[in-house]
């Protein structure tokens, strides 16, 4: 009875759900969902990358507005030509005391390309190396099929971190999951412990010497910060949206997701074949309705074909597809002689939003629209929904998914791709990723219709509050009181 008790309590103390909890000096309180997993080449989760963004530290951090590279773990990524590079690493070890060096990141990339986790496109379909090689402990060197300055980019991804030998001599990835091992600023003490979280040591330069992650909901996690038995909630229900911005006037952060949704036309099938009838049904889209409905405010609706966390440079014009204009939309399918019924196909998770737009599409269009389930094989006699999880902040994994999922094969948006990967500079490929996207918006093979983001809150005692789009808080740059 007294180990029941003592483990109650623990859980408790883990959850956050107590009732007083004294501050502790030095001592970060922060809630969050469960991760899908702790193998950072395997999640795209905003709770996983939170967790793995203090396990870890990446090569570089990547601002894809600025198009500009921060080196983290690496020294310099450089390249003379744009096939062949060069990336120069700083001196670290990982948790379990042994080195990192340039063969760690090449055997965890091969690894992780063989493996078919979130991770591996970025190696073998946006990277492209022909060999990547560790000429010395801290020299990696790779030569790709084409120019590409996408390279920084793309290394930058949060999944293509090293691992240590232990793990990729044992292929324990399960196990491993549960007690990671990286190179950040916070080890993992004692594990992971499902339904409860976890306790980060700091070992590096963290601002918090000890954070404490409560898995929790976070509903129950708003409240606690509010009353001040948690620092820090890491999501906000839709519930609370509105709430958030009286509760915590100063002490709240919205950040754009690597994350967006999108309404895919099988442009191949001849109803759906003339772009009329694909802006056409682009303008019955209620976004705003989606934003406030299904989506409970957890997304924003597009203005844009590139989501904010994606998008190079300033964005200019407007986005005529992503407005709301039921008359404009009819006139549309009728000068296109579109014979009418359609049905929108959706995948897992998505059903609920997919049909909200399928009754909003047959009130604002007058034609009749059904939402179904995708089926297992063959091919598609309608629109498909799409939520597009990012795995870089490269502008070209997104727009070439986009048009591979609506089977869009046109020549000259290929080249406008193909030239943006293999640009020079950030401004340049900045520009040519401007002309792909505009061409979408003009065929439009997808229609926008969300972007993802993140929220947090925090108590007083909470300072020095930074996001990004892939880790949302940055926990290594919080301080406590």
């Amino acid at each position: 009875m007294r180990l029941l008790a003592l483990l109650a309590v623990v859980a408790l103390a883990v959850t956050g759900c107590s009732g007083a909890d004294p501050a502790r000096p030095g001592v970060l309180s922060v809630g969050i969902r469960e991760p899908a997993t702790l193998l950072p080449a395997d999640l795209d989760d905003q709770a996983g990358r939170l967790v793995t963004g203090a396990l870890w530290t990446p090569l570089a951090d990547y601002d894809a507005a600025a198009g500009k590279l921060t080196p983290r773990a690496a020294a310099s990524i450089e390249s003379a030509d744009r096939v062949h590079w060069t990336v120069k690493l700083r001196p670290a070890t990982f948790h379990d005391g042994t080195p990192v060096t340039a063969q760690s990141y090449v055997d965890t990339w091969r690894a992780v390309a063989a493996a078919r986790w979130v991770s591996s496109p970025v190696l073998t379909k946006l990277l492209r190396a022909r060999e990547i090689k560790a000429t010395a402990p801290d020299t990696i060197t790779l030569t790709l099929e084409r120019p590409s300055g996408q390279v920084p980019a793309l290394l930058s991804a949060p999944g293509l971190v090293p691992l240590p030998a232990s793990v990729l001599a044992s292929h324990d990835w399960d196990g491993f999951a549960k007690a990671p091992i990286g190179n950040g600023p916070y080890r993992l003490d004692g594990g992971w412990h499902p339904g409860l979280g976890g306790t980060l040591k700091r070992v590096g330069a963290g601002k918090a010497e000890q954070i404490e992650l409560r898995v929790g909901e976070p509903g129950a996690q708003y409240d606690a910060v509010k009353a001040g038995t948690l620092d820090l909630a890491t999501e906000v229900p839709g519930a609370r949206h509105e709430a958030m911005h009286g509760d915590f006037a100063d002490r709240h952060a919205t950040w754009a997701l690597p994350e967006a949704g999108y309404l895919a036309f099988p442009v191949t099938n001849p109803r759906f074949a003339d772009p009329t009838v694909r802006h056409g049904f682009a303008l019955g889209v209620d976004r705003a309705a989606l934003e406030a409905g299904p989506l409970a405010h957890q997304v924003d609706p597009a203005k844009a074909l590139l989501p904010p966390a994606d998008a190079p440079g300033e964005r200019t014009g407007t986005c005529r597809p992503c407005s709301f204009d039921p008359a404009a939309g009819k006139a549309l399918l009728k000068q296109a002689a579109f014979p009418g019924g359609a049905t929108v196909y959706f995948g897992p998770g998505a059903e609920a939003w997919t049909r909200t737009l399928a009754v909003g599409l047959h009130k604002a269009l007058d034609v009749s629209v059904t939402a179904q389930a995708l089926p297992n094989t063959g091919q598609l006699d309608g629109p498909s929904t799409v939520d597009l999880k990012l795995a870089t902040p490269s502008p070209y994994e997104l727009l070439s998914a986009l048009a591979a999922q609506s089977g869009y094969t046109d020549e000259v948006f290929r080249q406008n791709l193909a030239m943006a990967d293999a640009a020079a500079t950030p401004d340049e490929a900045g520009e040519l990723y401007r002309l792909a996207e505009n061409q979408l918006l003009r065929d439009l093979p997808a229609a926008p219709l969300w972007s993802g983001h993140g929220h947090a809150v925090w108590g007083s005692r909470v300072h020095d509050v930074t996001t990004t789009p892939f880790t949302g808080p940055v926990l290594a740059g919080i301080g406590v009181s």
